[in-house]
């Protein structure tokens, strides 16, 4: 492992607890300031600049070879998808 898989690896996971918390309407600090549209940006520039390096370092097949790096960027996506359905089911009912 080198410096480059770290941050390639902390920017995608970074990504996913404001995401979920951006998503879901709790406040938690990120690097745009405290709120759901703040942790929603922020979530999504730290995708864009893992899936950058990503494909700086390894190119557009060196996703498919990462098997790793692939199921992690394949739960978040699937979280962006199916988390309207999640909060809609499971979320707080007043």
């Amino acid at each position: 492992m080198n410096i480059t898989d770290f941050l390639i690896g902390f920017f995608l996971m970074n990504a996913m607890p404001h995401f979920i918390l951006g998503h879901w309407g709790t406040r938690m600090l990120s690097g745009f300031g405290f709120g759901n549209k703040a942790n929603l940006a922020w979530a999504l520039a730290n995708l864009v600049t893992s899936l950058t390096i990503m494909i700086y370092t390894y190119g557009l097949s060196g996703i498919l070879d990462h098997g790793i790096y692939l199921g992690a960027l394949s739960m978040l996506i699937l979280f962006w998808i199916a988390s309207p359905l999640w909060k809609k089911l499971f979320g707080e009912r007043n």
